[in-house]
């Protein structure tokens, strides 16, 4: 058990490493609302405290080598991965920190691997489907491999090692959604607007605010985040959760609807307004109120 450092001591008292290659990782996504420290701990524990361990455990070895296997939730952050963000995080930071000291140090962000193993394996189709419609491509292991040993080449201690897909991060980004670091990646999407300093729309420049038209808003953005082809899939009168909604999927429904309208919307808007018909009823209200 890396998390236990009496464990770790004792491993390493009849061993003399030559390298590390920490890989562990435990996943409990939830809302950020929803975390507990339980939650918490369980996450950060076998990312940051293995990787403390090992890190000053080993100090006493002529190690060529010491790897951290990160994510690239660390880097741009990931609905429903608050705790596994920042437990990845610490491990970016870690290899920073050890690099400055003159220790080998290599964290990698790795992307989404194509197959059914590692952390991947424990995901759901609807969360892979998430994923690559946010514009992450699984990556093959020959060419994940080939990434590892390119990222081992002595220089910068931390690396991204993802691929993308260029038509969906483009998607992303001319819906507004897109994060401010891969906006590069999608040159023909417009760059989204800081949250900080934009101002909401107004209604006159939101996408229209008559009852028909935020109904075919609200319907378009359904069918998207459930991954249909078309919006007349949705059936505008079935709830949210019997049509196959979970939490993270109704927070990117709300970040959508709030950035086309300039609305705030709560996160609790599957609850408090189960329909597409609903829901759509009380943004025409809301948008006619502030016109």
């Amino acid at each position: 058990d890396m998390t236990d450092r009496r464990a770790v001591t004792d491993l390493l008292a009849d061993h003399r490493l030559s390298a590390v290659v920490h890989t562990a990782g435990v996943l409990d996504d939830a809302t950020v609302e929803s975390l507990t420290p339980d939650r918490i701990d369980a996450v950060l524990a076998a990312k940051a405290d293995a990787a403390w361990h090992l890190h000053e455990l080993t100090t006493g070895h002529d190690l060529a080598a010491f790897v951290l296997f990160s994510s690239l939730a660390g880097v741009l952050g990931n609905a429903g991965q608050a705790n596994y963000a920042a437990a990845n995080a610490f491990l970016d930071a870690l290899a920073e920190h050890r690099h400055a000291r003159g220790l080998p140090a290599t964290s990698l962000a790795w992307g989404l691997w194509a197959g059914s193993g590692g952390m991947a394996g424990t995901l759901s189709a609807a969360e892979l489907e998430r994923m690559q419609r946010g514009g992450v491509a699984p990556m093959g292991a020959e060419e994940a491999l080939a990434l590892f040993d390119a990222a081992l080449a002595p220089g910068r201690p931390h690396h991204v090692a993802a691929a993308f897909d260029g038509a969906a991060l483009r998607s992303r980004a001319e819906a507004g959604l897109l994060p401010g670091l891969l906006t590069g990646l999608a040159p023909a999407g417009p760059t989204p607007p800081s949250p900080a300093s934009s101002p909401s729309p107004s209604p006159a420049s939101a996408p229209g605010t008559g009852p028909e038209e935020v109904h075919a808003l609200v319907l378009a953005n359904v069918a998207d985040v459930l991954g249909y082809d078309a919006p007349e899939e949705v059936d505008p009168d079935e709830e949210f959760l019997d049509l196959g909604f979970d939490s993270l999927m109704v927070v990117d429904l709300r970040n959508r609807l709030n950035g086309a309208t300039g609305l705030h919307l709560p996160a609790t808007l599957a609850f408090d307004f189960p329909t597409v018909a609903a829901l759509a009823g009380h943004m025409a209200e809301e948008l006619a109120a502030r016109g």
